[in-house]
């Protein structure tokens, strides 16, 4: 006898369905699984025959085959197991069970049967939607992370007799998993920028940098407020859309940052790896490679601290993601390409002890030293983060002042109002969403400038020796400036202020 039971493994960020076959024939009571299956799905045999019998039902008792179509891919992981003991009783019990192909299944079982929740889920689900399943079964604990996708009903599962009784006709207790829209939940953010006392400059140049998607450099003394700044940016970035929902906890689900109070992310994503880690880990990697800090980041912040502090090796790997937006992981099995299209923040001190240059404190630094923690950052690499600012350390009037600083709310209104400027200009554009995004050829259109400006911006080129790249993003930043001010053209103070964020590279790296 045979059966055929639906599921899907996940490969990148996206997933493939899989075709699990159990066929029974005479011979030895032996099971043997095929198609490309890893040491999780091989065990899997074990664990699937144990709870079968747990569960009071009987498996094959004589040669029993497993394939795993398409057989040319590898097969990873647990998420199998629920399939395969579907058509392990199947075959086992000698029932037809009907309208199975309208299923998809995935799950991990218990030795008693139960079924425990899988990483994944949600491109699974988005997968079994688009080859037309009508239905899917995923643990109970990853029932809302799998209902989020519409066009498809979702149950969730706590057990295999649950599962088999209800496919034969003989339980009605399970019913389908309704969770609520992305939409019906607003943002919740613990933390505000009314929180953050004096640092008026640095605060206008972050809402500069949110309103046209610029990455940001900020240069300062420890204690200064570099930290604090940062993890406020989620609460003044424009709201979620619903593909970037789905983008982003496509990619958090793949890696297991989802359960039962979680089960989609609608807050920008914030992440802030420590200066140890491997290039493996900030791009993604392993032998079936993962989404990496760049791609966890996707749509959202990556903060890098102490910035001189990571490897330079390491550092340097941003460089293609910065500018593609998507990083690509090769592997002997094949490449894979992540989405990373995230804003970069970076922090770092003047020197290693942090207080060169500052009026009150005196430098313990040697210049030697202080020349090889700046050297740590290539030029490369700086010429890809468009403003580059100054926190200095907050006067203690401005420490003990009662009046709160402008709340994250009001300046995020300035921000949408210049995102809707850019949404209008990019209208016809799929590519390009705010003004860091601009082509070449839409540079020219929408960076032009007047004779004044333009000698401005020749004198800066010439006096701070900047780059073709930092020309360019002088002109988008300008660009954003004159959005923020609803302004039609780039005017001479917009280019001005725009320069000033690109002086602090020159002044403090040569």
């Amino acid at each position: 006898m045979l059966a055929k039971v639906y599921s899907a493994a996940v490969y990148g960020v996206d997933a493939y369905e899989v075709e699990i076959e159990v066929n029974a024939a005479k011979g030895a009571p032996v099971t043997v699984i095929v198609g490309l299956p890893d040491i999780a799905v091989k065990e899997s045999r074990d664990r699937v025959l144990t709870a079968v019998h747990n569960s009071g039902y009987r498996s094959p008792q004589g040669r029993t085959t497993i394939n795993l179509a398409p057989a040319d891919v590898k097969k990873e992981g647990p998420s199998f197991d629920l399939p395969i003991a579907l058509g392990t009783i199947a075959v086992g019990e000698e029932i037809r069970l009907p309208d199975l192909e309208q299923y998809a299944f995935v799950g991990e079982l218990a030795l008693d049967g139960a079924i425990r929740g899988v990483n994944g889920v949600l491109p699974i689900a988005l997968e079994a939607r688009k080859k037309g399943r009508r239905a899917i079964m995923v643990p109970e604990e990853n029932a809302h992370e799998a209902a989020i996708v519409t066009g498809i009903t979702t149950y969730g599962v706590r057990n295999l007799r649950q599962v088999f009784e209800f496919l034969r006709g003989n339980d009605h207790s399970l019913t389908p998993v309704i969770t609520q829209s992305i939409d019906e939940v607003h943002p919740d953010y613990e933390v505000d920028f009314a929180d953050v006392r004096g640092q008026y400059a640095a605060k206008r140049a972050i809402e500069v940098a949110v309103a046209g998607g610029h990455n940001l450099l900020m240069i300062g003394p420890p204690g200064s407020g570099k930290s604090m700044l940062a993890k406020r940016l989620p609460t003044i970035m424009p709201p979620m859309t619903f593909e970037e929902a789905l983008e982003t906890t496509k990619v958090h689900s793949i890696c297991g940052f989802l359960g039962n109070k979680r089960s989609f992310i609608n807050v920008r994503p914030f992440r802030s790896p420590h200066h140890t880690i491997s290039d493996a880990g900030l791009l993604g990697g392993g032998s079936n490679p993962s989404p990496g800090e760049v791609t966890l980041a996707h749509n959202g912040v990556l903060f890098m601290d102490e910035l001189p502090e990571f490897k330079r090796a390491t550092l340097e790997v941003l460089r293609q993601p910065l500018e593609d937006k998507q990083v690509t992981v090769s592997r002997a099995a094949g490449s894979m390409t992540f989405p990373a299209d995230f804003m970069m923040v970076a922090a770092l001190n003047p020197c290693p002890c942090g207080y060169f240059g500052d009026l009150k404190r005196e430098c313990r630094c040697s210049l030697n030293q202080v020349q090889r923690y700046r050297q740590r950052i290539s030029g490369p690499l700086l010429d890809r983060i468009d403003l580059h600012i100054e926190v200095p350390a907050v006067q203690f009037k401005e420490l003990t002042s009662t009046e709160n600083g402008e709340s994250s709310a009001s300046i995020r209104e300035r921000i949408l109002a210049a995102r809707a400027i850019q949404q209008k200009r990019f209208a016809k554009s799929t590519q390009t969403r705010c003004n860091a995004r601009m082509t070449s050829r839409q540079l020219k259109t929408h960076g032009q400038l007047d004779e004044q400006c333009r000698e401005l911006l020749r004198m800066a080129m010439s006096e701070l020796n900047l780059s073709a790249r930092a020309h360019d993003r002088i002109l988008k930043v300008s660009r954003t400036i004159a959005d923020l001010e609803a302004a039609q053209d780039i005017g001479i103070h917009h280019l001005s202020e725009a320069i000033q964020y690109r002086t602090l590279d020159r002044s403090l790296w040569t």
